[in-house]
């Protein structure tokens, strides 16, 4: 449920409809009563709560224009003038106003809404999808916390800014250094999704006065959703026009693959757990998507319940061999273990895996260990999976063919 935008907002609402009704009296006055449609439309609209970009959100700002969005659908950015920018996290409804280093606090400010000055500086980022935006967008500078240790960075970058003292590890998401973080004037903590579980460390934070905000962009539907949130970020750092290069860079990549016929081959994503279960993508999750923009079927077309916004399930090896055995392509899943370097390694896993059709045909992928921390590279995975089912396999970026030859640890995967 949206929450309310303040007496304020709701005071300007029961002015407008008054007036409106005043008006009809005036031009109705011949009739013995209103239109008892128009009526009910007033009743009906009394009742509703505001979108904030429907007002001026305090007396002094003055709204401008919004940023469009193409596929995300968890935020949005409102400008107004003098350089303040509203970010909104629609899943949440909360609000972050930026303000101009030198401007002023607005007056008749929701309370609800959030104030940041800019530029915006210490920022404690638990959000790893968000770590290669800030990177992306030359915005390293203004993280100085770190819910990720050195060594758990894929993203070269990030690891250097550790390396060298620039970006301090906060601790994570649960246990967060608070000692250190209030120490060192920590301005924001941006977290995941993980947060829901740990509400008392979203309290503790803000009782120390550091706002919260929540990434979202794991809800999108659209894989080029969670890409978009890069306009978010760039908003929040002021980097508007290298956010929109990045996006529409990603875009045409998907708008290239898209426009290749489809070839309908069903793909299989899993990874095997430490106790033997299979660990498959749900249906309504974005890898199933990718595969269906890059011209492929996932093989499991209604798996799990989408209204549970997870992305994965386990499954019995019995059950993935019954519904994977005649998948045209495997990829296997390396976020959690670091992947596999050989089908004879993958097959160590799991030996039933020796009777599928993927396997048998040597169409058997892994994915590389920095994918999914790289969330701006979206577009480039849905080209690999492309290139994958079209037998182009050179040059790709997050991908590595599995063949039958067992890599030492010393040897680099592609």
């Amino acid at each position: 449920m949206r929450r309310k935008v303040g007496n304020k907002m709701r005071g300007r609402k029961k002015t407008f409809v008054w007036l409106l009704m005043g008006l009809l009296w005036l031009y109705g006055c011949g009739s013995p009563s209103l239109d008892s449609e128009v009526m009910t439309d007033i009743e009906e609209e009394s009742e509703l709560d505001l979108d904030i970009s429907d007002f001026d959100i305090g007396e002094e700002l003055v709204y401008e224009r919004s940023i469009a969005l193409q596929y995300a659908q968890n935020f949005k950015v409102d400008y107004y003038e003098g350089g303040y920018t509203l970010l909104t996290i629609t899943m949440d409804d909360t609000r972050f106003l930026l303000v101009p280093e030198n401007g002023e606090v607005p007056q008749a400010l929701d309370k609800e809404i959030v104030v940041l000055r800019r530029p915006i500086k210490d920022i404690y980022l638990v959000a790893s999808s968000a770590m290669d935006i800030f990177s992306e967008l030359n915005g390293l500078d203004s993280i100085t916390f770190s819910g990720q240790k050195e060594d758990g960075w894929f993203i070269e970058a990030a690891r250097e800014e550790m390396h060298n003292g620039n970006i301090l590890y906060a601790g994570k998401y649960s246990k967060p250094d608070y000692e250190l973080l209030v120490s060192n004037h920590c301005a924001l903590a941006i977290e995941n999704m993980m947060i829901s579980h740990s509400p008392e460390v979203v309290e503790n934070l803000e009782n120390f006065g550091i706002p919260v905000m929540i990434d979202y962009s794991s809800y999108e539907s659209h894989p080029l959703g969670r890409v978009e949130w890069v306009k978010f970020y760039g908003a929040l750092l002021g980097k508007e026009e290298e956010a929109e290069r990045i996006f529409t860079d990603q875009a045409a990549i998907l708008e290239r693959v898209s426009a290749s016929e489809r070839t309908d081959k069903t793909v299989a994503f899993f990874f095997i757990t430490s106790n033997g279960m299979v660990q498959v993508r749900q249906s309504s999750d974005y890898v199933p998507k990718m595969i269906e923009l890059a011209g492929g079927s996932y093989i499991f077309q209604n798996l799990g319940d989408p209204e549970t916004k997870r992305s994965t399930m386990n499954m019995q090896v019995e059950e993935f061999y019954a519904g994977a055995k005649d998948a045209d392509f495997l990829i296997y899943n390396s976020s959690i273990d670091g992947g596999v370097s050989s089908v004879e390694e993958l097959l160590d896993k799991c030996g039933l895996l020796a009777d599928f059709k993927a396997v048998e045909n040597g169409n058997v992928w892994c994915t590389t260990n920095d994918m999914y921390q790289q969330s701006l590279a979206i577009g480039y995975f849905i080209e690999d999976i492309h290139a994958m089912m079209q037998g182009e396999n050179d040059e790709m970026h997050y991908l590595y063919h599995l063949d039958n030859v067992r890599r030492t640890s010393n040897d680099v995967l592609p």
